[in-house]
């Protein structure tokens, strides 16, 4: 059976998932820039629509997730991801596959995080952090691969973080991944972007 062959319903959620695979995808493969999501209808605060519609299309049984203390604190988000994606909370975030972070000024050190191995480095963490806005604000320059030369992005990361993903840039093959989330939109930075900021 084709998309086409679904029902309207059916065919529109497959679709939609797939767009925003692609857009993350994407993300990631062209680290500062920003990419649009669909929007997704209930999903309870603190949640954005990005965050929402990253975890249906990524979350399932087999992805431990952890919550920071913000998003832990609302029930409605539990009960959320767990009726829509199946996905187990863990309290310890060495062992989830993907983090959920509402205030990045109270992010968790990115390692105590799981940061893969050598030999497999794709068992880490990916942090999908919550920001208030993209494209105003600190400015940054990337460099890395998937980008040509060298890249900017303005947003809201502060000066510990910075120097985190510093850290966490020299571990490569290991490390983790970010998500920055802003209401719909996405900005991707992987843990081979090397994230300078710039002076005003």
């Amino acid at each position: 059976m084709t998309v086409a062959e679904l029902p309207t319903k059916f065919a529109q959620q497959v679709l939609s998932a797939q767009s925003i695979f692609r857009s993350v995808m994407d993300a990631m493969a062209r680290p500062g820039t920003r990419h649009c999501v669909s929007c997704v209808a209930g999903a309870p605060a603190p949640l954005m629509q990005a965050t929402a519609a990253i975890a249906l299309t990524l979350f399932d049984h087999d992805t431990p997730i952890w919550l920071d203390p913000a998003m832990e604190a609302s029930s409605d988000v539990a009960k959320w991801l767990k009726f829509h994606t199946s996905a187990p909370l863990v309290s310890d975030p060495s062992i989830a596959h993907f983090a959920l972070v509402s205030d990045i000024a109270a992010a968790l050190p990115l390692d105590r995080f799981a940061l893969g191995s050598g030999e497999y480095p794709d068992r880490s963490t990916t942090l999908i952090v919550q920001v208030s806005h993209l494209g105003r604000g600190p400015m940054f320059e990337l460099r890395g691969p998937g980008i040509d030369g060298a890249t900017t992005l303005q947003a809201p990361l502060g000066a510990d973080l910075v120097a985190a993903l510093a850290v966490n840039h020299t571990l490569f093959p290991r490390g983790v991944d970010l998500v920055l989330a802003a209401d719909d939109a996405i900005v991707a930075l992987p843990r081979t972007t090397r994230v300078v900021a710039k002076e005003s």
